[in-house]
């Protein structure tokens, strides 16, 4: 049998870290086993269902490169086949109307808790032998409730979690069908699970309790198709940000397309996301491919997993010094743009990433960083206070002469450095940070004699000039 998965959002939300987690690993089993990976887009929640929404799921997918082989399929368009399965179930008596009115049904439920029972439906409407059902009260529009068994347990291995075992005494007939003709979300998820064949359930943990009642609908209708066969579940356990807690947006559950705003590369965020929760080992660092050649659920563990902000700026550190300089240039380049500054032809820009890259952490402080080649720096004045002595500023002055007549590359310029530094005894700190200042507004930066071959001659001198004046 082919193995298919299946990532199945609901559009109410942007695509967040744990639905792209699950994503991730329903497309890595797929991959492993050369099957099929589906996307799906549960929107029947026409409420809270938004096309915005539905875009960020597709903007997400794509920017992370979790390419799908089918879909995207959307739920409203399949009410048609919602209705015809219903009609079938109705007809084998797997489910019956059920006229309970809102009212009663609250009404009941307040009573059962009042009595510290669970709540549930009490059964007035499911047909059982010998029992006479009322009379359907004239002008009411039904639900349609699954008639669910009453005995024995429904149990299932699930591939994270191992077994588990839910009586069904504890589950109630789940309405699949509300008054105005609706169907309901499990009930959907039944269906499109069983006409897109699909071998294995990879989903948040938050689902364990929709499982059983699923589960019970798959065999219901296998009774009536023998060839639906019931997938294998497996549920992951959630994501807990950095102190322990339930991940929320001030943990960083935002949209993933956050993270590309923020300067973090899709390669860096899969290699992050595949590790909470999943390893090989002591393997830290790997791609895409790899990680899909590797994986499998044995692996992963059951207990939640923790974010780590430190760890994913780490790993994107790491693939921002991998990457070549030609891929980083067009969104630095956005980047830059963002901030309002212009690329001009000189100093070529994969140059200027080249030498910057090894120092960022995201591609937003990289654009920062190097913008002072686009235009005039900012000069930080503590450090303009501290490194642009009086005493200074005719050492620096005599370098500026000196600098015009050689040859301007950055081992020609690091040598009338050190010769300002030698003939006035003094430490090469105490020319290159005013150097610093002067040309890149703070006192940090990578080697100065390089900045400058980049910069160029007469950008060098000129921002050199007018902050001695």
């Amino acid at each position: 049998m082919t193995v298919r998965t299946r990532f199945a959002p609901s559009p109410t939300g942007f695509l967040h870290i744990g639905g792209a987690r699950t994503a991730l690993f329903s497309w890595a089993f797929a991959k492993k086993h050369g099957g099929d990976f589906i996307l799906r887009i549960e929107d029947t929640d026409v409420a809270r269902s938004t096309p915005e929404a539905v875009q960020a799921i597709l903007d997400g997918m794509q920017w992370l490169g979790l390419d799908y082989d089918e879909g995207p399929f959307y739920q409203m368009q399949r009410m048609d086949r919602y209705k015809e399965v219903i009609q079938t179930m109705l007809d084998a008596g797997s489910a019956y109307y059920c006229y309970s009115s809102r009212e009663e049904l609250d009404a009941l439920r307040e009573q059962q808790m009042a009595n510290k029972q669970k709540p549930r439906y009490d059964g007035k409407w499911r047909p059982e032998a010998g029992k006479v059902l009322p009379m359907p009260p004239a002008g009411v529009a039904p639900a349609i409730r699954f008639k669910n068994p009453v005995d024995g347990v429904v149990a299932w291995d699930d591939m994270v979690k191992g077994r588990i075992e839910i009586a069904n005494a504890e589950l109630d007939d789940l309405i699949i069908a509300r008054a105005d003709g609706t169907p309901t979300y499990n009930f959907c998820v039944v269906v499109d699970d069983s006409d897109m064949g699909i071998t294995q359930v990879i989903r948040g943990d938050d689902h364990v309790n929709n499982t059983p009642r699923q589960i019970n609908m798959l065999k219901a209708l296998a009774e009536l198709d023998a060839k639906i066969v019931i997938p294998q579940y497996a549920h992951l356990s959630m994501i807990l940000g950095n102190d322990g807690q339930k991940l929320s947006k001030r943990h960083g559950a935002v949209s993933v397309m956050q993270y590309d705003d923020d300067g973090y590369l899709p390669e860096a965020v899969i290699n992050y996301l595949a590790r909470l929760g999943w390893s090989h080992g002591d393997e830290e660092v790997f791609s895409k491919q790899q990680f899909a050649e590797w994986f499998d659920l044995d692996h992963i563990t059951p207990s939640a997993a923790q974010f780590n902000t430190e760890k994913l700026n780490w790993l994107n550190a790491h693939y921002i010094k991998q990457a070549d300089n030609a891929y980083l240039v067009k969104d630095i380049t956005k980047r830059l743009a963002k901030l309002g500054v212009a690329i001009s032809e000189q100093p070529a820009l994969p140059a200027v990433i080249d030498l910057y890259k090894e120092r960022a952490n995201t591609l937003n402080e990289l654009a920062a960083s190097i913008a002072y080649f686009y235009q005039n720096p900012i000069i930080d004045e503590a450090s303009a206070e501290k490194h642009l002595t009086a005493e200074i500023k005719p050492v620096l002055a005599a370098l500026v002469q000196s600098l015009r007549s050689i040859d301007w590359q950055a081992e020609a310029i690091h040598h009338q450095i050190e010769a300002a530094v030698t003939s006035n005894s003094l430490k090469f700190p105490k020319v290159a940070m005013p150097l610093r200042v002067m040309l890149t507004g703070i006192a940090q930066s990578p080697s100065i004699d390089q900045v400058m071959a980049l910069l160029g001659k007469d950008e060098v001198l000129a921002r050199v000039n007018s902050a001695l004046k």
